[in-house]
């Protein structure tokens, strides 16, 4: 079936309210070992430099952001940042030009917002990070603000939105058990629920849905042995029945139903059953058959497609991400848009960000490897483009880095791809630092080409950035997925380091200044590289990782626990004696003694993926060993730094630790030291 459950350990950068002032004792973790700000600034005066763009230009939120049309086009919804870095949310009357504010952020944030009809708004907000996310919904006028989804401890995810029915959406909630979901349409005015299938079989429980759209319950993704899909289907006789069973190394997903035929049961499948990369087929269901083959790339999984409502779902353009980003466009209706958005755009990256029902006005995101982003609206009336707001314009493009994307041969022969942020420094024959990037994951997520705030800041101050698509990385077919496959510490760690080895035959980087720096899974592949090829970098700084993979695999949230038999099989077997073996040596947590480079660590105490415990264990442990080991650690955040002023300061102290250790620079004149 589905691959439901890829462990994804991404950072998210949404979180979280404030808890700075809970009182020590019911702080998580080990309260005692943070270091406080006062003492983290002593890294921030490391950086000397005198540099066009501070790191606040790069990390406060723009201005204003995530534009959006309601359905009927009559008003532009948007985000805006005040000046003390919350994000509201404002509708513009696109006829009149009155502004409204329609949700005021507090201390939680938004996490994001949509149109639920042309009258009503839905957004989503957590409490400190624990990613319980519940839904609200409030009216144009900012009346009517409602939590939809009012339940202490409960999940809430969104499943779909029904254009035909406004009044309601289809969620999924962790209500009844915490370890799985069920569908239920919402009434996005009342709050009142209506569940639409029940989910009590905890150790074969179902974990996908998938519903027309009208709201008809078409099939639906049981889970049975822990690692075994079967996909059921409604046929005409009106029962569920098995149609397809597969593991968790196989992928066929419903992307869609098939609305231009007279036949209810054709669909659009997402799978990689007949073909190493994902492709997209039309399946009929009543008859299980593969009726076309409708997209594929023989290097890179598909992304996706999009159709037109308006044209009774006619297919108007596919995608991918390759090196770059493709679209392919398919409707004569699209066809004529694409060459008027490439006409107007050139070879920078453009997409459509929302359109009206009725398609008279496009939202179009122009981007690139240099240009954060800039929104332009399309007349298809008048055929005239406005630009509406460059994000951020204090970023200038051409003062911004190259992200060259490359690709390499491993030491035992796979392809691996990522990419190079070269800063300017580099291309005047000097030889320059580099930071090595591992993100997160490690199955499923990739990185991709285009404006990073992260590799742009280190490029400004001089050092490359390598980000590798090691094995297991997605988007790249299943055989190169599954070659991660019980790699973390291992062969995942050679990727990295083959990178490396390609990055130095360029010619401009400095072999004796190479840092890493990663998040979640890239934490780990971060204390994992340090305690394995201690020579290779000169320091680390490991973001809200993963240190024991004993007392992680403990750690998971309720809703995980059905796909532990998943991980043993993907990651490691802490029931095996082999795994077992396998998993003390790649824990960092446990080899602390191997690790003799400088170490920064940063967490998030609310975090619910990766405890702070994780974080604790690291600290502790050098510090026991007599290292210094500055550890940041914020009250009020989860699985990543949401709120501006954490982020700032992050990277601020971040930018310090990398000059200390990967800069010759001396001492700053000061009697403040981090405590051991």
């Amino acid at each position: 079936m589905k691959k439901l459950f890829s462990l994804v350990f991404a950072v998210s950068f949404f979180c979280t309210m404030n808890m700075q002032a809970q009182d020590q004792e019911e702080l998580p973790g080990n309260p005692d070992l943070p270091n406080s700000s006062e003492e983290l600034s002593v890294l921030k005066t490391w950086e000397k430099g005198t540099y066009g763009y501070s790191v606040e230009d790069y990390f406060q939120r723009p201005n204003k952001y995530s534009f959006q049309f309601s359905p009927n086009g009559d008003y532009l919804s948007y985000k805006e940042r005040d000046e003390d870095g919350k994000s509201h949310v404002f509708i513009k009357n696109t006829s009149t030009d009155e502004v409204t504010m329609v949700i005021k952020e507090g201390d939680e944030l938004i996490r994001g917002y949509g149109w639920a009809n042309d009258n009503r708004i839905i957004y989503v907000m957590d409490s400190g990070g624990d990613e319980n996310y519940h839904i609200f919904a409030v009216d144009l006028d900012g009346s009517n603000n409602k939590d939809l989804t009012p339940f202490e401890g409960v999940r809430a995810d969104f499943q779909n939105i029904l254009r035909d029915q406004p009044e309601h959406v289809i969620v999924q909630l962790n209500k009844n058990n915490p370890q799985i979901f069920e569908p239920y349409k919402l009434n996005i005015n009342t709050g009142e629920l209506e569940l639409l299938m029940e989910n009590k079989d905890a150790a074969n429980p179902i974990s996908g849905y998938d519903f027309d759209k009208d709201g008809n319950l078409k099939a639906y993704t049981k889970q049975q042995n822990g690692t075994e899909y079967v996909l059921y289907y409604k046929k005409d006789d009106g029962q569920f029945h098995p149609v397809l069973k597969t593991n968790w190394r196989d992928n066929f997903s419903i992307m869609g139903f098939d609305y231009e035929t007279e036949n209810a049961h054709d669909a659009y499948v997402r799978t990689n059953l007949e073909n190493d990369t994902e492709e997209i087929i039309r399946y009929d269901f009543q008859n299980e058959k593969t009726l076309s083959k409708v997209f594929d790339n023989k290097t890179f999984d598909v992304g996706g497609m999009s159709r037109s409502r308006k044209r009774g779902y006619e297919i108007d353009y596919f995608y991918y991400t390759g090196e770059k980003n493709h679209i392919v466009p398919v409707s004569e209706t699209y066809k004529k848009l694409h060459d008027k958005f490439t006409a107007k755009f050139g070879d920078k990256d453009f997409s459509v960000a929302s359109r009206t029902e009725n398609e008279d006005k496009y939202l179009i995101y122009v981007s690139s490897d240099r240009l954060y982003g800039t929104y332009y609206m399309y007349d298809a009336n008048t055929d005239r483009f406005k630009k509406l707001i460059n994000l951020m314009p204090q970023l200038k493009e051409d003062d911004m880095a190259e992200m060259r994307p490359i690709k390499f041969i491993s030491r035992d022969g796979l392809e691996i791809y990522g990419y190079l942020t070269i800063p300017k420094e580099a291309k005047t024959g000097k030889k320059v630092p580099m930071i090595v990037n591992p993100h997160g994951g490690p199955y499923g997520p990739r990185d991709e080409w285009g404006f990073n705030p992260e590799t742009q800041l280190f490029a400004s101050r001089g050092y490359a950035t390598l980000q590798i698509n090691y094995r297991g990385s997605g988007g790249y077919g299943k055989k190169f997925w599954l070659a991660g496959s019980k790699q973390i510490g291992r062969k995942m760690l050679d990727d990295l380091e083959d990178g490396v080895a390609y990055a130095k035959t360029l010619g401009f980087i400095d072999e004796s200044r190479i840092g890493i720096y990663g998040g979640s899974y890239g934490g780990l592949a971060t204390l994992g590289s340090l305690v394995k090829t201690p020579d290779l970098y000169q320091c680390g700084v490991d973001y809200v990782g993963v240190s024991n993979l004993f007392t992680f695999f403990k750690s998971f949230p309720p809703y995980w626990k059905p796909y532990l038999a998943q991980v043993y099989e993907q990651w490691y077997d802490e029931n095996d004696p082999e795994d077992i073996e396998i998993m003390k040596q790649v824990s960092p947590a446990l080899n602390v003694d191997k690790i003799t480079k400088p170490l920064f660590v940063v967490q998030g105490a609310n975090d619910p993926r990766v405890k702070i415990e994780e974080s604790d264990q690291v600290v502790e442990n050098l510090r026991k060993r007599g290292v210094d080991v500055p550890y940041m650690v914020k009250y009020n955040e989860g699985h990543g730094f949401g709120h501006e002023e954490n982020r700032i300061e992050l990277y601020e102290s971040m930018m310090g630790f990398f000059a200390k250790h990967l800069k010759n620079v001396e001492r700053p004149s000061t009697n403040r030291v981090i405590k051991p």
